[in-house]
């Protein structure tokens, strides 16, 4: 199991060199990827490809870009750049966002989201692939477009699915999904049950979960209920953590002693997780740091 970061999913206020060296200490640590949240900040995909540019090892990702307001041919030819100017170490993680987002604050129709990424993929695939899209359906119509993008290869696409019918798009369509809130109970029972159900042989399976190495576990599980709020009310996160019987997002992270970090992470490689993202919560002075020294450990 690979095991990376994430950077961004609990706001940010750090600028893009700021960034850059954030990679530069995850790859020194000898992780595997960094994966960037697309929120309301820098662009992910731009952002990874000047990352890409200067940390010459490690996997690159975004986590996630929202698909409704860029046309699939215009993020494939963004995200095919992107993998040549990283060496061909990016994936692409899209997702639908929320209707809170597309449709309340950027006035875009939220109708038959399952559609839209059905769709949106039908015309993204075959680009990611080299191949020429040709596709007529309701959303989008493409007609003979192919990108020529020199030191592009295959790009991977994950999507970020959770109910059924987005995981049997991912599966059928895509190379796997990119979770955030999904307890080890879910992973295992539901995403990657509904994974294989559909069909999809070793698909990759990217686990996006709060951590933090600490003794004050109480604290922490306090401060990581403030600062992540926001996903335990929006309906897709509310649904998983429903799933695993969780409260919130604190229930869900993986705090405490090593022992119980290297647990928690074992337990999702033995279900087939592909990638643990962690995204370590600074809740106190020295807590980043510290975490991020035993996920080197691990990977060690």
């Amino acid at each position: 199991m690979r095991i990376g970061t994430m950077i961004g999913a609990d706001g940010t206020n750090n600028t893009l060199d700021d960034i850059i060296d954030i990679a530069r200490g995850v790859e020194a640590a000898g992780l595997d990827n960094v994966w960037l949240a697309n929120i309301f900040s820098f662009d992910a995909i731009t952002t990874l490809a000047l990352m890409g540019r200067e940390v010459p090892r490690i996997g690159f990702g975004t986590a996630v870009t929202p698909t409704y307001p860029r046309h699939p041919t215009a993020i494939a030819q963004q995200a095919l750049t992107t993998a040549a100017a990283t060496d061909n170490r990016f994936t692409l993680g899209i997702g639908l966002s929320h209707k809170l987002v597309i449709e309340d604050m950027l006035g875009m129709s939220y109708d038959k989201p399952a559609k839209h990424m059905r769709e949106y993929l039908s015309v993204l695939m075959p680009l990611a692939r080299g191949e020429a899209a040709n596709f007529q359906g309701e959303q989008y119509k493409v007609q003979g477009v192919q990108l020529a993008i020199p030191g592009a290869e295959r790009l991977p696409v994950v999507l970020a699915a959770l109910g059924p019918t987005m995981l049997k798009i991912a599966a059928e369509i895509a190379d796997g999904t990119n979770t955030w809130m999904v307890g080890p109970n879910t992973m295992e029972n539901h995403i990657i049950a509904s994974l294989n159900a559909a069909g999809k042989s070793d698909p990759t399976v990217v686990a996006g979960l709060p951590i933090v190495l600490t003794t004050k576990v109480d604290e922490a599980r306090e401060q990581i209920a403030k600062d992540l709020t926001i996903y335990g009310q929006l309906p897709s996160y509310r649904a998983m953590l429903d799933r695993e019987g969780a409260e919130g997002p604190a229930d869900i992270a993986i705090v405490g002693d090593e022992n119980t970090l290297r647990g928690e992470i074992k337990r999702f490689e033995d279900i087939g997780v592909t990638d643990f993202n962690a995204a370590i919560m600074g809740v106190e002075d020295g807590a980043y740091e510290r975490t991020l020294e035993f996920l080197s450990s691990v990977k060690g």
